[in-house]
């Protein structure tokens, strides 16, 4: 449960960037800073989401999709991540996604920044 805990406020951590740095240009999040833990809130909610979204719809995804996944040699992986991000962006009304290409680069950067944590975190 820790480590989840963890992994969630990275994961918080890589929104934080993405979206404060302009490194993605159609990510965005709506800031609440009336909310209980002000605008770090947002996005540790949103990390949340997203850590829910892969840990319980992910592995249904990919084992769903697993004959894609050889074909493509694993490349349809970045598809699914793209699909769990879009998902994140359609339970919650604070992370908006403009198109299928920063969808596509940003579930790829977060799954580099979930993988980095998974290799952290089981040191």
């Amino acid at each position: 449960m820790i480590k989840f805990a963890v992994k969630v406020v990275i994961l918080a951590a890589a929104f934080f960037v993405l979206t404060k740095y302009d490194v993605l240009d159609g990510l965005n999040v709506q800031e609440n800073p009336d909310g209980p833990l002000g605008i770090y809130g947002t996005y540790l909610w949103i990390g949340l989401v997203f850590g829910v979204v892969n840990a319980v719809v992910g592995p249904i995804l990919r084992l769903l999709s697993l004959p894609f996944v050889l074909l493509t040699l694993g490349l349809f992986l970045i598809v699914i991540n793209a699909a769990l991000l879009a998902l994140t962006a359609g339970i919650t009304d604070r992370l908006t996604i403009d198109g299928f290409g920063t969808a596509i680069i940003g579930g790829l950067i977060l799954a580099v920044v979930g993988w980095v944590a998974d290799q952290l975190l089981d040191r």
